[in-house]
């Protein structure tokens, strides 16, 4: 049995941070098109919905100031506290927590400087609508050094690998983690610089994908990508771009994850990231 600060990390993706030069507009453009009800914090802007938490700040265009990541429960708290001091890896302590988060939200940064916090999800002070169904799931990132990032979420954080693409040489194009019962709520593939790459929202059934895709066709949204399935995960999707160029992704039916499932491995080639057609690869 795992000692109590190696156990492995049970906790969603909760919230997100979008940097942009214009946050008020790109807000704007969420509430419009994605559902959500702004509100203006100490912060910046907050945009929610029952199931999404989105941040615009000042920032470069796309660009990801934060993430984080609802831990289930004090204990996984406290774990994830232990690993960190045990690893010496710098974190800092919020003992009064944030607008989401309760006290003791942990914050640290991984080692490709993505800004990333841990804590307790607060009760919303009051009732969200819960507009076209979405639940921010997962974000994904590009690295440098997508072997040492994967390597940190996994014996830093408590993520488990659940899958591994590979080149031809056997070298890691892109790692995908998970830390609960779905296939990944954190990926990131290798690339020439560090930046972020996307996030993405679980609609939960295929037909709400076809509803999320009229729902965009009635803004004037232009569907970037998709419908199509990825291979790592078995889920469908599609993907649009937001005012700044963020990929936004909608996900369904992500494949749910047992403990003992064994690491799978894909080749790099664009029918792993979509089975039914073309795929942008990365590298």
């Amino acid at each position: 049995m795992n000692a109590p600060d190696d156990r492995p990390l049970a906790a969603r993706l909760h919230h997100i941070a979008l940097g942009s030069p214009d946050p008020g507009a790109l807000a704007a453009f969420h509430e419009r098109v994605m559902g959500l009800k702004l509100r203006r914090t100490d912060r910046g802007i907050l945009g929610e919905t029952a199931e999404r938490h989105i941040y615009f700040l000042p920032g470069g265009r796309k660009t990801l100031a934060f993430a984080g990541f609802a831990v289930d429960n004090e204990s996984g708290l406290a774990s994830l506290k232990a690993r960190l001091e045990r690893a010496s890896w710098p974190h800092d302590v919020r003992e009064n927590g944030t607008e989401l988060f309760g006290p003791g939200v942990i914050s640290l940064d991984d080692p490709d400087g993505n800004r990333l916090l841990f804590g307790l999800a607060r009760a919303s002070e009051q009732p969200l609508d819960a507009g076209l169904a979405g639940r921010l799931q997962h974000v994904v990132v590009a690295s440098r050094n997508a072997a040492r990032l994967s390597a940190f979420f996994q014996s830093l954080l408590g993520f488990k690998l659940s899958d591994n693409v590979v080149d031809a040489s056997a070298s890691l194009t892109t790692a995908f983690l998970r830390c609960s019962e779905e296939h990944h709520s954190f990926a990131v593939f290798q690339a020439s610089s560090d930046h972020f790459d996307h996030h993405c929202y679980e609609v939960g059934d295929w037909g709400l994908i076809r509803d999320w895709g009229d729902h965009f066709a009635k803004h004037h949204v232009k569907v970037e990508w998709g419908p199509g399935r990825h291979g790592p995960g078995n889920n469908l999707f599609l993907f649009i771009h937001d005012l700044d160029g963020n990929w936004l992704e909608i996900s369904a039916e992500m494949e749910i994850v047992g403990p003992d499932r064994p690491v799978g491995e894909w080749p790099h080639e664009q029918r792993t990231l979509n089975s039914w057609g073309t795929a942008p690869l990365r590298t």
